[in-house]
């Protein structure tokens, strides 16, 4: 996003503003909870992204730049956002993964809070999807598995879940590595005090356990992995899984070993099957569980296929005669030396 194009988003800081050593130069992103902001750090002569906690539902920017609420009755949310904004900064700044978001500063000022975090080049995996021409193969979706699997173990052993893994929360950069980027805890937060579950989590990549009043027990890594499964599948079919809160009065989801896309091995079509589990205890229960899935030999998993109960076949309808045709066997094959999932 341009310069010039930050009256698009609302409230935005306009170009040229100052915190002290930092100078915003334009807008890269905003949402409805947040605008982040490419900056030059005039001390150590580089880009960095400083991102602002601006919840438009509730604030709006006055003439002098700072926030005000849009009612004194969004003060307690406001404010549970805010500390929640805080909180996440001070949690991203204890990790030192090249997969996660980097924290470099954070203040207060404006009557909000900011943190400055390193700059990074590329587009979220939302944004490479839409613009791919071609759909992403399985060995490009293998060479970003590693280091995103990395990050993601890196919060899950120091106690901590993601809780909103998508597609626009996944940053390729131009050397095609992944970042991990915030956790949204200032949306949750709100939406958690507001009882407005739609606004914190994302149709199709939420488990059911996140719906839940009582989830929060329920929450573990599973969590995470079944976010990570349903950020597979669209990639691979271009859409997400169904909405879990449907799945769990009628579960339409099909899976993709039966589908079978041309082009994905059975290990890890199989996998990503695991991973969309309904009930928490039926998913792969850490990181390293779910990376052995992937690399599980092909033979294997056609057994794990072949067990599957099959529906009966509906009657068919009577044809025309015609030349019989030997129909082709379904090939799926994989190399398991080839993309060796590791785990930081």
């Amino acid at each position: 996003m341009s310069a010039n194009e930050n009256h698009k988003v609302p409230n935005a800081l306009p170009a040229g503003y100052r915190f002290n050593e930092f100078e915003i130069k334009e807008v890269i992103g905003g949402g409805g909870f947040g605008i982040v902001y490419r900056a030059w750090d005039h001390l150590l002569e580089r880009t960095i992204a400083i991102k602002e906690y601006m919840p438009l539902s509730l604030a709006s920017r006055a003439q002098d730049l700072s926030l005000e609420l849009r009612s004194e009755r969004h003060h307690k949310l406001f404010n549970a956002g805010l500390s929640s904004f805080i909180q996440e900064a001070r949690l991203l700044a204890r990790f030192n993964h090249p997969g996660l978001l980097h924290v470099l500063r954070f203040w207060e000022e404006n009557g909000t809070a900011y943190m400055g975090t390193l700059y990074y080049s590329g587009m979220t995996l939302k944004e490479w999807q839409l613009t791919s021409p071609e759909p992403l193969s399985e060995a490009w979706i293998r060479r970003l598995l590693p280091p995103l699997f990395g990050a993601i173990n890196t919060i899950h052993q120091a106690g901590y879940l993601h809780r909103d893994i998508s597609l626009d929360n996944i940053q390729i950069q131009e050397n095609q590595l992944p970042v991990l980027l915030d956790f949204g805890s200032a949306r949750k937060e709100i939406g958690n005090l507001s009882d407005e579950t739609e606004i914190m989590l994302k149709p199709g990549f939420a488990p059911m356990e996140q719906y839940s009043e009582e989830g929060d027990d329920e929450q573990g890594p599973w969590t995470d992995i079944y976010a990570l499964g349903a950020v597979l599948h669209t990639l691979i079919t271009g859409n997400p899984p169904p909405v879990s809160v449907v799945r769990c009065i009628e579960d339409n989801y099909q899976p993709l070993v039966n589908l079978q896309p041309e082009g994905y091995s059975l290990p890890l079509l199989h996998a990503i099957d695991c991973a969309l589990a309904m009930k928490p205890a039926d998913r792969p229960q850490n990181i390293d569980a779910f990376a052995a899935l992937i690399d599980l030999p092909v033979s294997d998993v056609q057994a794990l296929v072949n067990s599957y109960p099959v529906a009966p076949a509906a009657e068919p309808l009577p044809q025309e005669e015609t030349s019989p045709v030997a129909p082709e066997p379904p090939t799926a094959t994989v190399n398991p030396a080839a993309g060796t999932v590791v785990t930081a």
